[in-house]
């Protein structure tokens, strides 16, 4: 008995570092969007700057 409720436990632990890390997927992909042209813009300056085309 002791066993199975550490293993219901061990799966609800691996239940919320999925949905963690699908909240900070969403998160991220939402900061690229609404900034994702002057991320490039930056990397364009740079590319630039060391004599790039």
């Amino acid at each position: 008995m002791l066993q199975s409720f550490f293993a219901k436990e061990e799966g609800q632990g691996l239940v919320e570092y999925a949905l963690i890390l699908v909240l900070i997927a969403i998160v991220v992909i939402g900061i690229l969007t609404v900034l994702g042209g002057r991320v490039s813009e930056v990397f364009s300056d740079i590319n630039s700057g060391l004599g790039g085309d």
